[in-house]
């Protein structure tokens, strides 16, 4: 699933591509892609109509398109989602499920989803902060984001690290990717306790959190398959950067050891034995 990068780099083309124009028109070519619209797909349509996308937002792992209605557009990109901004006579992509249409008759912008776990709403009054997502915790990369407010609520969470991690009520936009590449660049193995951080700890954690964003950012995220694109529909490449993700087995860039893979809730995670030893003492069990 698209994590902080890969959903702030569509958003930043959205914002260059779709920030100003007026929708004409919108044609919904699969139920599921507006399912979290609860009035439907002809009212998803008819609501949008005539409305001016003001601006392109994001919180977390969720963009959103501001109207001048005072609603917005919510977009979630689930596993395979992408936002494509296409010349209106481009062929039909294969897994086309919205069309949006610009009454200045220049580009569309088209939602494919070939696994249709994403999706689009219309959150009413909700331009500023839809309320739908108003839950999840602001993103390392946000000005308001608190440092000393996520130390003391890490350390009191009393789970592990990188559980912590991937919880969008705490901190969002950080996934299974990015969480590894931050504890290992911390040296920490992703089982600790959370309560044994101290508060130092838990500060060098947040700022190798944000390096690693900053940097597959600018990299335009990280791209394993053709699934995940920007508004272009080019890859990104910081998957060449990753330096435990995906690497079992190859040596550890720091220390050499081979990076070993171990399950984590019904996925993998990702480090090195000699760098990021186990703690002696998990989460709800004994030394």
């Amino acid at each position: 699933m698209p994590e902080l990068p890969e959903v702030e780099t569509v958003r930043q083309g959205l914002a260059k591509w779709v920030s100003g124009r007026r929708i004409a028109a919108v044609e919904v070519r699969h139920p599921r892609a507006v399912r979290r619209h609860v009035p439907g797909e002809a009212h998803f349509a008819a609501v949008l109509a005539g409305r001016r996308v003001l601006d392109a937002c994001r919180r977390g792992k969720y963009l959103w398109l501001p109207l001048d209605s005072d609603d917005a557009i919510i977009a979630h990109l689930g596993m395979s989602g992408q936002l494509l901004v296409q010349p209106a006579d481009a062929p039909d992509e294969p897994h086309l499920r919205i069309r949006f249409g610009f009454d200045d008759g220049g580009p569309e912008l088209r939602f494919i989803d070939q696994r249709t776990f994403g999706g689009l709403s219309v959150s009413q009054g909700g331009a500023e902060l839809p309320t739908e997502i108003a839950h999840i915790a602001r993103d390392p990369m946000d000005p308001a984001f608190s440092d000393r407010d996520f130390a003391a609520a890490i350390r009191r969470r009393r789970t592990e690290v990188k559980r912590a991690l991937l919880d969008q009520t705490l901190i969002s936009g950080v996934g299974n990717i990015y969480a590894d590449e931050a504890l290992w660049r911390s040296r920490l193995h992703g089982a600790r306790p959370t309560e044994a951080l101290t508060g130092p700890a838990a500060s060098r954690l947040l700022g190798h959190v944000r390096e690693v964003l900053a940097e597959a950012l600018v990299a335009g995220g990280t791209s394993f398959d053709s699934l995940y694109v920007n508004v272009n529909g080019e890859s990104g490449y910081f998957d060449r950067a990753l330096n435990v993700y995906g690497r079992e087995g190859l040596p550890c860039r720091r220390c050499g050891a081979p990076i070993r893979r171990e399950p984590f809730m019904n996925r993998s995670s990702y480090s090195c034995p000699r760098c990021q030893p186990r703690p002696r003492r998990v989460v709800g069990g004994n030394p």
